[in-house]
C-alpha cells in the first residue's frame, strides 16, 4: 500500500511480513516504513499521518489554530490520567495495564498532533530540537546549574547582578 506525502509524490510505503534485528517490523531501507516503535523515524510518522488525514479528507480542518486546540486537549486528556495520583515514580509503579494503554494512547495523539501543527507551521522539528537543545546548552551550562531548577534568568553573575544570558 503506497503512501504519498505530497499530492503525486511517492514517499514511503508499508511494507509488511519482514522482520528486522529486533524481531519485529523495522525501518529496513529508505522510503520503505514499516512498524517498528525503535526505528519508525519521525518523517515516517507524518508520512503516515498525511496519508491518514488525506483519506479522511481532513486537510480542510487542520489549520494551526485548531492543531493547537486540539494539541492542548490532548495534552488535558494526559494530564487527566496523573490526576489524583500524588507523585508518580519513573516507570509509573502501581499502574495497571489499562491505565499504561491509555497513556499510551493519549501521549500518541499529542505526538500526533504536535507534528502536525509543525508541519502546518512549516517548522522543521528536528532542526528545531537541535537549535533548541544549542540554545539551552548555553543557557544551562552544567557547570552552573548541576542540581538546580532555578530558570536560567534566576542566575546571578560574580559581579552579583541578575543576568539573563549566562556568562559567556
Amino acid at each position: 500500500m503506497p503512501f504519498s506525502c505530497e499530492a503525486g509524490t511517492h514517499c514511503c510505503s508499508v511494507t509488511s511480513g519482514k522482520e528486522c534485528m529486533m524481531g519485529t517490523f523495522g525501518l529496513l531501507c529508505p522510503g520503505e516504513v514499516v512498524l517498528c516503535p525503535r526505528l519508525f523515524s519521525m518523517s515516517s510518522r507524518r508520512c503516515l499521518q498525511a496519508q491518514f488525514t488525506r483519506e479522511r479528507n481532513w486537510n480542510q480542518f487542520h489549520q494551526p489554530r485548531n492543531l493547537l486546540l486540539a494539541l492542548v486537549g490532548e495534552v488535558g486528556e494526559v494530564s487527566e490520567l496523573f490526576q489524583w495520583q500524588g507523585e508518580v515514580a519513573e516507570g509509573l509503579p502501581g499502574w495497571s495495564a489499562p491505565q499504561r494503554e491509555a497513556l499510551s494512547h493519549e501521549l500518541s495523539d499529542v505526538l500526533i498532533y504536535l507534528l502536525e501543527l509543525a508541519e502546518k507551521c512549516r517548522v522543521d522539528l528536528p532542526q528545531a530540537v537541535l537549535a533548541k537543545m544549542e540554545l539551552n546548552a548555553k543557557k544551562y551550562p552544567a557547570s552552573r546549574v548541576q542540581g538546580s531548577a532555578k530558570k536560567y534568568t534566576e542566575y546571578t553573575c560574580e559581579k552579583g547582578a541578575s543576568s539573563a544570558e549566562p556568562d559567556a
